[in-house]
């Protein structure tokens, strides 16, 4: 695909099919087969810490197996209800989408039970390779699965 200009289906196939299949698939080396060398996830979710990954770190960053790693070995992933949105002129994409996520036998997060999240991640491309991806979660079940009181979300009025 590299050598041809990028269709919108083009787009959607790369996000769904091909990067969040890999995902499902827990095929590491394809999911990484769908970014450039210099490629980078950030991850931003509620009020927690900034998270960024690189496919190949420098000293002191961390490496998306970290991140892939974590899932894989941890989750069973089924994504679903995706609603992407591209703009081909500028090779971006947006999918909004429903991440559930099993805890594994033997996972530590198996108390806990499954996930089911609220997803959106931002895509930017250099041929037909994601060059950087903004992943934004939210996890609305999670506190009230701990026993948490939920509170408001950062600034959000009472």
């Amino acid at each position: 695909m590299s050598s041809k200009t990028m269709t919108r289906a083009d787009y959607v196939r790369v996000i769904e099919k091909k990067y969040f299949g890999s995902v499902m698939k827990h095929d590491y080396q394809k999911v990484i087969d769908n970014f450039t060398d210099d490629a980078r996830v950030t991850i931003f979710h509620g009020d927690n810490p900034l998270q960024v990954f690189y496919k190949n770190p420098k000293r002191g960053k961390q490496s998306f197996k970290v991140f892939y790693g974590h899932l894989f070995d941890n989750y069973i992933v089924d994504f679903g209800k995706y609603n992407t949105v591209v703009d081909v002129a500028k090779k971006k994409a947006a999918a909004t989408f429903t991440p559930h996520l099993k805890p594994k036998k033997g996972s530590a997060y198996r108390k806990t039970g499954d996930l089911h999240l609220n997803n959106c991640n931002f895509f930017w491309f250099r041929g037909d390779k994601i060059e950087d991806m903004i992943i934004y979660y939210a996890n609305p079940t999670l506190g009230k699965k701990l026993g948490l009181d939920p509170k408001m979300p950062t600034a959000f009025p009472k």
